[in-house]
């Protein structure tokens, strides 16, 4: 629990709480995890989205410390103008962050970005009312499959034989949160695609969106193992 007299430390209420709502839209039991940044009176609000993404977006304010709350408890306690810091729930956070540190591979029009997140919706909405080539398939295998596509694959030019992929899971939690703002043509709506190990990212001009690949697994066979 949250001692008495915690506060959450966010003067970014408007920033924090429109994060904080297009967050509980999507996972109403999400929670949120406050972390100091380098820049000072800075806290980054992380979170995880039901596909799997983490999202995080910069707003100012000293903050907590490196705390976990319950996002819907946070967004009250803004929305209501108080200072307390919800009860905390750290040990419910089970997930990596991406290094801090990361390289940017491209930078990609940001109305570009919408429309590929607007095309795989609009193919969800037409395979759910039409099937695919006639047949139905289940709303959440298709929902799946089509998260998982890979919407954009930049090749670095200091790496070309190892291609970056970005799948939708990760423009579909840029675009769902909002990070892209008014999205337009102009360059300063541009979106970076960035690579940290195995962390793809994708930075909008109000927050980014991070994937993981998954290990590879590597099966031996029992015998190899000195006892079985």
């Amino acid at each position: 629990m949250s001692g008495r007299g915690a506060v959450h430390g966010i003067t970014g209420v408007p920033d924090a709480g429109a994060f904080l709502a297009r967050l509980v839209r999507l996972e109403p039991a999400a929670l949120v995890r406050l972390r100091p940044v380098g820049a000072p009176a800075r806290t980054a609000l992380w979170a995880r989205l039901p596909w799997g993404v983490l999202v995080v977006r910069t707003v100012a304010g000293a903050g907590a410390g490196d705390v976990t709350v319950a996002a819907g408890r946070l967004l009250a306690e803004l929305a209501a103008g108080r200072a307390a810091l919800p009860a905390t729930l750290d040990a419910q956070w089970r997930w990596a962050l991406p290094p801090a540190a990361s390289r940017r591979v491209e930078t990609l029009p940001g109305a570009e970005v919408l429309r590929l997140a607007e095309a795989a919706a609009g193919t969800l909405r037409e395979a759910a009312e039409h099937g695919v080539a006639g047949r139905a398939v289940g709303q959440r295998a298709l929902r799946d499959a089509l998260l998982d596509h890979v919407a954009v694959v930049v090749t670095p030019d200091e790496e070309p034989g190892r291609p970056v992929e970005v799948t939708q899971r990760v423009v579909q939690g840029l675009v769902r949160m909002g990070f892209l703002g008014p999205c337009g043509d102009s360059p300063d709506q541009g979106v970076q695609v960035r690579s940290a190990g195995r962390w793809v990212g994708l930075v909008g001009p109000y927050g980014a969106a991070w994937l993981r690949k998954a290990t590879d697994l590597v099966v031996r066979p029992a015998a190899a193992h000195a006892k079985g």
